[in-house]
């Protein structure tokens, strides 16, 4: 039987997660630029949750949340070069209606071609954390052998950092809950700290010793990334991945820090046509990376799509690990 529309979950203005339903949407060929796709897999993201309980200003009642999926190609678009079978990841526009569905509109020159040898699961743990720490690191020059500092190392958007940065050489130092030191420690950070131990950051100044931090990337807010700035030397780089620096941490004309925020979905209106080929060519890389094993993912935690607000929960109260759901295969549609 040929199916004309699909289940998603839509929101409701000012109800959080207890106002997500799940609806079914009439299907909708995909417009010039871009592929319809069918869903078979989608993976949560702190911004999911913090964009339904906090709202949007392009959205409205019935939008469909989230932002990272995998799945296979059922149509294009004119001028659309993507054959449909193809099977591919995204990261979609926080404005456009995303990933919380049996099927997604998404811009072709958003989407990533996942590799042959990686599952779907693994791939749909990528787009938004891995794409997070790419542009993280594209923000610092690199000096191989220098000190850098992973704040929030455990999470997933941590973890690829982490794996990143010591691939360019770097010493790399982190923090984490003490369940995740045992693992960074044999990815080859030099020395993790539990972020809730008072007086870590004496400790990290006493093994450095007179080797100062040439970066530090943190993943909590830019008021925490405030107080960690005197851990930088001369002509080091504070790197917020939540929030921003709105006025300089440290005085004037002392250690002469450059300051950087991360905001990857920007890239949807913000960035050219080059700015989006060089991230999907990254993402690419990174996917690829998975797929060969030299860049490992967080561990999973596979929901079904019907559950998706409590997965939504856990993650909101600190459930570790990359919620995933996994769907079925797509069934036939005419559009």
């Amino acid at each position: 039987m040929l199916h004309t529309d699909y289940a998603a979950w839509s929101w409701t203005p000012g109800q959080g997660i207890d106002g997500l339903r799940l609806v079914r949407r009439p299907l909708e060929r995909p417009a010039a630029g871009e592929v319809l796709i069918a869903n078979r897999a989608l993976a949560l993201n702190p911004v999911d949750w913090k964009m339904i309980e906090w709202g949007h200003p392009a959205w409205r009642e019935s939008q469909v949340p989230g932002v990272d999926g995998v799945g296979v190609v059922m149509a294009a678009g004119n001028g659309v070069a993507i054959v449909p079978g193809t099977r591919v990841a995204y990261h979609q526009a926080l404005g456009r209606d995303g990933s919380f569905a049996e099927y997604c509109r998404v811009e072709a020159g958003a989407v990533l071609r996942v590799p042959a040898a990686l599952d779907d699961v693994a791939a749909a743990c990528l787009p938004c954390p891995g794409l997070t720490a790419q542009q993280a690191l594209d923000k610092i020059p690199t000096v191989p052998g220098r000190d850098v500092l992973v704040v929030g190392a455990g999470g997933a958007v941590g973890l690829f950092l982490t794996q990143l940065a010591l691939q360019r050489g770097w010493r790399v130092w982190a923090t984490a809950a003490p369940r995740h030191h045992q693992r960074l420690l044999e990815l080859g950070v030099v020395g993790v700290f539990d972020y809730r131990q008072g007086g870590w950051s004496s400790g990290l100044r006493e093994q450095l010793g007179e080797r100062p931090l040439y970066a530090l990337f943190d993943t909590v807010s830019g008021r925490h990334a405030a107080t960690l700035a005197p851990l930088l030397g001369y002509n080091g780089h504070l790197v917020c991945i939540q929030d921003r620096q709105e006025t300089a941490p440290l005085p004037a004309f002392g250690t002469a820090l450059s300051l950087h925020e991360v905001a990857l979905n920007s890239v949807h209106e913000h960035g050219s046509r080059l700015d989006r080929q060089a991230l999907r060519q990254a993402g690419e890389r990174l996917l690829q990376a998975l797929a060969d094993g030299s860049l490992l993912a967080p561990d999973r935690r596979v929901f079904a799509f019907d559950a998706l607000p409590d997965a939504l929960r856990a993650l909101k109260d600190g459930g570790g690990g990359k919620w995933v759901a996994q769907l079925q295969a797509a069934p036939a549609v005419t559009i």
